[in-house]
């Protein structure tokens, strides 16, 4: 691989919330080999000029193989049609500066094989393979009049449905089997399913203790889907270390959080494009009904987790058309929470939640090269990173996949 030489970089420290003095950055290999101010020589040589050179973006909860406003059309689709239209929204995210994703239900083992062997221009993916949902969960996508459910593992959908001790373990196992870097489990009711409003309960204990007990065994973590406090609860209590969304998150269940060591990924770009666009792009008025209240909740649990000092890491769930607003949670916490603040949680605080802070998150001797750069300081501005038109460098694993004069 080209060795390159990044020249008078302003090194946007993440953990400290602050900018380095122009220094440079050599690349060999993938990663980061020295960051300093001795001379070098390299086979490449770029210049940023003083530009902001920073980890590149994580985001901790997306669906890249949701081209439509609908997981229940989902099923009815070619896996070799849905990799198709997977592909541009996997470009446009790394265009974006976001050089890994977390998806949380859906790819599969064969959609990041193709990303690390470059095929596509893509972030990196942590996929769950499919969410584990109980029958008539949010990974049930069936309507109430339906009954048959087809549970072949290559139709696309958001998840599979398992029933039972014995069945979750199971499909647990499965999921890890196939190479999941983390097991889902939906345990509440959520806006995109039918039958389960958003404060049903989902999953008995013993059941989301046997997911996580897998998940430990395979040396990963369990991320649930969970809206209200009782079923967040449910969840921390049993073991779980990621919960997604939690917009009805209240004191005294993030001191839980804090207590047990869990994550929350907050989603609020989701609701917000939802509400203002879901119905112009196809969603069903019973379900864009439901997003009202939650939207409503979304921003208050940003103070309270950052109050209860909740670790907290960058995540936007948007699927269809409404991918373009994958920037907008930038503006949306940058309303509640300090930039620097922000920038972690897209960052540093992402790693440590995959347990890659040894690889990403930080512009550091030995890590990859997951870099962006651009011009001005977004410590100051982070309308800066609304824009991926600032992007004058876009690079995952030292290859260049944007280099603007």
């Amino acid at each position: 691989m080209t060795t390159t030489l990044l020249k008078n970089a302003s090194i946007l420290d993440v953990d400290a919330g602050s900018l380095s003095a122009t220094c440079d950055v050599l690349i060999a290999e993938g990663r980061i080999a020295e960051v300093g101010s001795r001379a070098r020589t390299a086979e490449r040589v770029i210049d940023l000029k003083g530009r902001t050179l920073m980890p590149g973006l994580c985001d901790a909860h997306v669906h890249v193989i949701v081209p439509m406003n609908s997981f229940a059309l989902l099923t009815k689709w070619s896996p070799f049609y849905t990799a198709i239209r997977a592909m541009p929204i996997l470009r446009d995210m790394l265009m974006r500066g976001f050089t890994t994703v977390r998806d949380a239900g859906g790819a599969d083992f064969g959609l990041a094989r193709a990303v690390e062997e470059d095929l596509i221009p893509s972030p990196r993916i942590l996929y769950s393979g499919k969410a584990l949902s109980q029958s008539g969960g949010h990974g049930d996508m069936r309507g109430p009049g339906e009954t048959a459910y087809d549970d072949h593992y290559y139709v696309p959908s958001l998840g599979r449905i398992c029933n039972g001790v014995a069945e979750v373990r199971a499909a647990a196992r499965d999921e890890i089997r196939r190479g999941a870097h983390q097991v889902k489990l939906m345990v509440g009711g959520g806006i995109a399913s039918y039958t389960d409003p958003i404060h049903y309960v989902q999953f008995s204990r013993e059941e989301i203790r046997a997911a996580v007990e897998e998940a430990e065994n395979a040396s990963t973590y369990v991320m649930a889907h969970a809206y209200t406090n009782r079923c967040i609860r449910h969840a921390v209590e049993c073991g779980v270390r990621s919960i997604e969304h939690g917009n009805f998150l209240d004191d005294e269940t993030a001191a839980l959080m804090r207590e047990c060591g869990a994550y929350l990924v907050p989603t609020l770009s989701a609701y917000t494009t939802m509400w203002e666009e879901g119905l112009q792009v196809g969603m069903p008025a019973e379900l864009h009904a439901k997003i009202r209240p939650v939207l409503d909740a979304g921003p208050r649990q940003l103070e309270i987790a950052a109050r209860h000092g909740v670790p907290m890491v960058y995540g936007t769930d948007l699927i269809g058309p409404l991918h373009r607003h994958q920037l907008l949670e930038f503006r949306i916490r940058g309303e509640v929470l300090p930039a620097a603040e922000v920038i972690r949680q897209a960052t540093c605080n992402a790693a440590a939640l995959f347990n890659m802070q040894d690889q990403i998150g930080r512009v550091k001797e030995g890590l990859r090269a997951d870099l962006i750069a651009l011009q001005g300081n977004p410590l100051e501005d982070l309308d800066l990173l609304q824009a991926p038109e600032n992007l004058s460098l876009i690079m995952k694993d030292g290859r260049i996949y944007r280099e603007a004069a």
